[in-house]
């Protein structure tokens, strides 16, 4: 259900040069498209749903273990189609019903085992709230070349294991899951709530159910336990976890990307389409992703649900000629990105290497969101 166009505001784009609006006004501009429909999200839940279950059930009932692998494969990609739209309910964009969109977001959220009351804290507050704000948001944060200079030297391979392009997915599993989210103690978690331990007793428990009801199936039909729980449980969920982190690394890392670590520097710029990038893949990529990578619309309103975001976008874009980062995705590209951008000069607004060398082609960029 998109925005009838007679509902816009008529509004000219931007000229160069000129200061961007507020955010508020910027809202204003797309706020037609934040309408939202209850049986649509139910429909997408239920047939996300049901397909990931399907594709579960190829992991018990294949008899061939490429076929398990593939089909395990293919389940940690629905985990994230799932948690797309748990994430849309976190922001209340689901429905149009807040104790609905609670109810169907912690629904979503089991697969992926992402505790519902914890993400909304730290997504929605932090990340939202202070996006590319170093001290303040909390994934995919740049070191500085003196933070980098002064770690240890596992902690240095570290980092550079988590920003080569293939350890996208072990960064949000152990800094991002496993410290911040899972039952997150008190230093990666200082904030205390009931719902924080309760959600995660949540996803536990279905974890452990879904864990027992693989091995069940393993032992009904004569199979190999462990496969099964590889196939249907482990190979999903590092997938999801290869998918997210993934995802969030290129909507917020891009030599036209940039951070802050001064909050008054940081409210002047109002960083909330300079932070961003929306990342074109693709029409049927676009749609198998729920149109998350359109996430510059996503962060000037959140209120705008996932099935109208490709409009939004579009109409930011129009707006705005020249001031949203653009990136035409492919897979050498991704690599040059995770080549160009290890650290970040605060001071300067420039990504630099692990040896501080500047990236190039960033002088376009800071012209453009001036």
């Amino acid at each position: 259900m998109s925005s009838s166009p007679s509902t816009l505001i008529e509004v000219a784009p931007l000229a160069a040069g000129e200061p961007l609006p507020h955010r508020k006004i910027l809202r204003t501009w797309i706020t037609p498209f934040a309408d939202k429909s209850t049986l649509r999200a139910l429909a997408l839940l239920a047939f996300d749903y049901a397909v990931w279950l399907g594709l579960i059930a190829i992991t018990v009932w294949a008899p061939s273990i490429l076929v398990k692998v593939i089909a395990g494969n293919v389940a940690g990609f629905w985990i994230g189609r799932l948690f797309i739209l748990g994430h849309d309910a976190c922001h209340q964009s689901f429905t149009p019903h807040r104790g609905l969109n609670k109810i169907l977001g912690r629904i979503a959220f089991l697969p992926s085992v992402t505790p519902y009351s914890v993400w909304e804290i730290g997504h929605n507050v932090v990340h939202h709230g202070q996006t590319n704000l170093k001290g303040f948001d909390t994934i995919w944060v740049p070191l500085s070349v003196k933070e980098y200079a002064a770690l240890d030297p596992t902690a240095r391979r570290i980092e550079r294991l988590y920003r080569n392009g293939w350890g996208v997915g072990l960064y949000y599993m152990v800094e991002m899951w496993w410290n911040k989210m899972f039952f997150p103690n008190r230093r990666h978690l200082p904030t205390r709530r009931p719902s924080f331990f309760w959600d995660s007793v949540l996803v536990a428990s279905f974890v452990g159910i879904w864990a027992a009801a693989l091995v069940t199936a393993a032992v009904v039909t004569e199979q190999s336990a462990w496969l099964l729980l590889l196939c249907g449980l482990v190979i999903p969920f590092l997938f999801w976890n290869a998918m997210i982190g993934f995802v969030v690394y290129l909507h917020h890392t891009h030599p036209q990307v940039r951070w802050y670590d001064n909050k008054s520097e940081w409210t002047r710029a109002q960083p909330f389409v300079s932070t961003t990038v929306h990342l074109r893949c693709g029409w049927l990529f676009d749609r198998l992703l729920h149109q998350i990578m359109e996430h510059t619309a996503h962060h000037v309103d959140m209120g705008i649900p996932l099935y109208n975001l490709k409009a939004a976008q579009s109409r930011l874009e129009e707006l705005l000629p020249g001031r949203i980062v653009i990136e035409h995705f492919s897979w050498r590209r991704y690599f040059e990105i995770a080549r160009l951008c290890k650290l970040y000069d605060f001071e300067r607004k420039r990504w630099l290497d692990f040896d501080g060398r500047e990236t190039p082609g960033q002088d376009l960029a800071a012209a453009a969101n001036a």
